[in-house]
This record gives structure tokens, sequence and C-alpha cells, in this order.
């Protein structure tokens, strides 16, 4: 694990603790598009994907290299994104990007 965190410094992403709650994330992954509103902490609503079709509450685990490591409340780019909605854990596919979405041009992450 200790390898999987230093790579992570250098990895492009977005940690949810320096969001303000009501923040808007677009989350671009290899085979969806995901809308994620911060509601506060770790915990969010999340639309897209095949598993999200409306607004759904569920915590963002984080970010992981495929294995068990993660980097809680982050989502990083080249990473699959971890969601636990009532005790079930859904891996998106690798994240390719992340923007915050709100007036005007979408700052990139």
């Amino acid at each position: 694990m200790h390898g999987f965190m230093e790579a992570e410094q250098h990895v492009a992403g977005v940690d949810l603790a320096e969001l303000e709650p009501l923040t808007v994330l677009l989350v671009w992954t290899w085979h969806s598009l995901y809308r994620i509103v911060v509601v506060g902490g770790r915990e969010v609503l999340v639309q897209g994907g095949p598993f999200f079709s409306d607004l759904t509450r569920a915590h963002l685990d984080g970010a992981s290299a495929g294995g068990r490591a993660l980097k809680a409340g982050w989502i990083g780019v080249g990473h699959l994104m971890a969601l636990s909605i009532c005790g079930q854990v859904i891996l998106t596919s690798p994240v390719v990007a992340v923007a915050t979405q709100g007036r005007g041009m979408p700052a990139v992450h």
C-alpha cells in the first residue's frame, strides 16, 4: 500500500474534503459520465453510469487501483471510483477526467 499512496501524489484528482457542499462534479470514466453532488464529507448524490439513472445518495469511498487499496474521499484520474450504496460497493471503470460544473466553462482538475 505504501507504493500506491506514494504514486498517488503524482496523479491528477479531486479530494472531496477540499470541496464546498453542493459542488457539482462531472466525472468521465472509460464507459460512462457521472454527475456527483457533494453533500458533505464523503456523502454524495450520484447520477450516471449503468447503476444510477436517478440522483442516488451514496458514500464515495475513494479511488482504487483495482485492488483493496483506496485513497479515501478522492477521485483520481486513471483509477476506479468506489461508491457505497446500502452496504454494496460499486466500482466504476477507470476515471478519464474530472471537472466542476458551473457557470461558463468547467474547470478541469
